[in-house]
């Protein structure tokens, strides 16, 4: 056995996500279905967030790379490794690219298929490190076992059985060696076992429960149900005004409607997309949409306000939230409302990602009072009803 490298050196979580089906989602790769309003990579790779880790780095399936970029969204992480046709190959290709670039003493290898990992566990796995090569979470077999067919066989003893968890944690110099010397053409069930077959000793943690592995359809169910059960309902408001002017296009709820006047802003001055997005930043405690994007940046000069709707909505996601409601209500003599509003909330419904159905679209006028009375703008107000996972 080859003598152990020194684990100085930053600590990296890699999250293998190669696979090319499910069990549990047909053609969708199960690392990109979403529970609780986001991916299942994404669950993983948040619960990965510690301050024992100093990077997360993932492994995808060739081609996967725009599910990869519309589950991580809007999470600052290294470039994707392309794994390969088995996990232990995907593992390696993971591995040699850390390798490539330097300065990793320990690495974690976990499953994306196993989100909810909790910081006890971590923090085992990362004690054990220090007096071992390798360590792993476990949990003890409490069912009876018994030998399969047609009828019921032999009883199996539990005596001395684990079930096996990740993440895996390894001393990096030692387990990438074990993975170049693992013979190309043979399949391993996880990264214990390479570990093992090089002669390394694995030592042994408490694992949890929450960390089962996600597979078939009863499985996520399981995992929405439980996510539910941990959100929180926000409600947020939000209120915009815009000006009419001479020469502007008028944009409301995403769409171009016909008008002799636009509405003057540094944006499209889309009234109803920003109070909307100004409700859902409230629901979450993100500030407003200035805080996000400045009328001072001359980048949003312009810019269509569906991307401020897609921002709050990918935030809550990040949060792992869900939208459950919105309600916008339009102030304005002119244009009329009516005939544009069921193609204003499907637009709105489609940059939400939400049924028609939880979005409602009103409009009223002040009886020709005030502001929008003497039609000079056009003010709109809105609620969002959102649940999100209760942080405190």
């Amino acid at each position: 056995m080859e003598t152990p490298a020194n684990s100085a050196g930053k600590t990296v979580a890699l999250v293998v996500a190669a696979g090319s089906g499910s069990r549990a989602a047909g053609d969708l790769p199960k690392q990109y279905v979403r529970i609780g309003g986001k991916a299942l990579l994404a669950h993983a790779v948040d619960h990965l967030r510690h301050p024992g880790i100093d990077e997360v780095r993932v492994v995808i399936g060739p081609g996967q790379e725009a599910l990869y970029a519309e589950a991580i969204g809007a999470r600052s992480l290294p470039s994707p490794v392309v794994g390969g046709t088995a996990r232990q190959q995907s593992v390696r290709n993971g591995l040699e690219a850390m390798a490539s670039e330097g300065g990793v003493g320990r690495v974690l290898i976990h499953d994306a298929a196993r989100p909810f990992l909790p910081s006890r566990v971590i923090n085992a796995l990362l004690e054990s490190l220090g007096a071992n090569e390798g360590a792993v979470p476990v949990l003890p077999v409490v069912d009876s076992l018994a030998h399969g067919g047609d009828v019921l066989g032999e009883p199996v003893s539990r005596d001395r059985l684990l079930r096996v968890q990740t993440p895996q944690a390894f001393r990096f110099g030692t387990i990438l060696a074990a993975h170049r010397r693992w013979p190309g053409d043979v399949g391993a069930t996880d990264d214990a076992q390479v570990a093992r077959s090089a002669g390394l000793e694995v030592a042994l943690v408490d694992g949890d429960v929450s960390l089962e592995k996600l597979t078939f359809p009863e499985d996520f169910g399981r995992a929405e149900a439980r996510l539910s059960a941990s959100l929180v309902s926000r409600t947020g408001l939000g209120f915009d005004v815009h000006a009419f002017a001479d020469g502007e296009e008028l944009w409301l709820g995403g769409l171009l409607i016909p008008h002799s006047r636009g509405l003057k802003g540094h944006s499209d001055a889309d009234v109803v997309l920003h109070t909307l997005t100004d409700a859902i930043l409230g629901a979450i405690g993100e500030g407003d949409i200035g805080d996000h994007f400045p009328p001072s940046d001359p980048q949003w000069r312009g810019a269509a306000s569906s991307i401020f709707l897609e921002h709050a909505r990918d935030l809550v996601a990040t949060k792992g939230g869900r939208i459950d409601h919105v309600d916008v209500t339009i102030i304005c003599e002119a244009p009329r409302i009516g005939p544009h509003r069921d193609a204003m909330r499907a637009r709105v419904a489609a940059l939400l990602r939400l049924p028609v159905t939880r979005v409602s679209i009103k409009a009223t006028t002040t009886e020709r009072l005030g502001f929008t009375g003497r039609g000079e703008g056009i003010a709109a107000q809105a609620v969002a009803t959102v649940r999100i996972l209760e942080t405190e």
